[in-house]
């Protein structure tokens, strides 16, 4: 008999929601870096270590999250790159507080 525990996981049970994979463009600017053009790209595996991962239930909810992300940080600019994709990542990871 085995006493072996199981591996813990970063995975969350899901009910029908779809992972996506958030990715961007960052351009310099006379102020700073800026965040653009955020996509949403479908995933079985989302990479939350190296990355910004995000549930959605519908593609309807993706397209808001994909607004929103545009409308809060196409005026906000950045000091470097790393700057930016923590930005990204906390906003991301507040909301999803907010949302469940």
């Amino acid at each position: 008999m085995s006493r072996l525990k199981p591996r813990p996981t970063n995975r969350r049970t899901t009910s029908g929601e779809m992972f996506y994979q958030l990715s961007w463009t960052t351009l310099p600017g006379l102020r700073g870096l800026a965040c653009s053009k955020f996509c949403a790209t479908p995933t079985a595996a989302p990479d939350i270590e190296h990355g910004v991962a995000v549930e959605c239930a519908s593609e309807a909810e993706r397209d808001a999250l994909l607004a929103e992300l545009q409308a809060h940080f196409g005026p906000l600019r950045f000091l470097n790159t790393a700057a930016a994709f923590d930005g990204v990542k906390d906003y991301v990871a507040l909301r999803a507080t907010r949302r469940g």
